[in-house]
């Protein structure tokens, strides 16, 4: 066969068209396309290979195997189930973890403390986390000295150092000795920065250790629940502080 005759040949195929709906049948749907039925087929024979290959692995088993989920797990209702194992743990044991619990925060709560003292030595208490913003109150009798009151004249000071809330020489001391430590602006704005950053840590380490103290009362209270006494609630617990209870008074012998 040319390739005239072929090229004529396929210049008088005609463009492929899906079949038409037949009225009767419109009722059942749209007719099953090709790529549909491969995609149908496809599905069906991995399906058949997927069970053939169980089937083969049930066949091989071992029927002496065992395996603990065997007597964990059961099938209710038709959903498998995986039985929770149920903690095995006497009142005394619980009471010596709970007192284990206890310990171990109690110790981080006096290794913080220690730290926040440590920090607060450093620090010189100066502007205290948690203390509010520092006022000076000068009175005065008229309007007028109200109006022409100069600050650093008052404090007998220079205006640059009117800003200072400690280490504020006045003007008889700065003639005799020169001002102690920095005094270049960018400087101290710097000394400034770092400790507001040494203030905000002081008071992250603070609220810690509140916050762990306020953890080992509700560990000690959860541990006294443990005790068979009778017991009354009287305050429900909250973020800042454990539940409050009323034991029944026993005498011990």
């Amino acid at each position: 066969m040319s390739a005239a005759f072929r090229k004529a040949a396929k210049a008088q195929q005609r463009p492929h068209r899906e079949r038409s709906q037949p009225a009767a049948r419109a009722k059942l749907g749209l007719l099953e396309k090709k790529k549909d039925y491969r995609l149908r087929a496809h599905d069906y024979h991995k399906k058949q290979n997927a069970l053939r290959a169980l089937q083969k692995k049930a066949l091989d088993k071992n029927p002496d195997e065992f395996y603990f989920k065997m007597i964990r797990a059961e099938v209710k209702d038709g959903v498998h189930v995986t039985k929770q194992p149920k903690d095995e743990v006497t009142p005394e044991q619980l009471k010596l973890m709970r007192t284990q619990d206890i310990k171990y925060v109690e110790m981080k709560r006096v290794a913080e403390a220690k730290k926040i003292e440590r920090l607060k030595a450093e620090l010189h208490l100066l502007d205290a986390a948690g203390s509010g913003p520092r006022r000076h109150l000068f009175f005065v009798d008229t309007e007028r000295e109200v109006r022409e009151f100069d600050i650093a004249a008052h404090l007998d000071t220079v205006p640059e150092l009117v800003d200072r809330v400690y280490n504020r020489p006045t003007i008889a001391t700065l003639q005799k000795e020169t001002v102690k430590g920095p005094t270049d602006p960018a400087h101290l704005k710097k000394l400034a920065q770092q400790r507001k950053n040494q203030y905000d840590l002081l008071r992250q380490r603070i609220e810690r250790e509140k916050a762990m103290f306020v953890i080992s009362q509700k560990i000690q209270t959860r541990k006294d629940l443990l005790d068979k006494t009778h017991k009354v609630k009287v305050k429900k617990e909250t973020r800042t502080g454990p539940a409050i209870y009323k034991f029944k008074f026993q005498r011990k012998r």
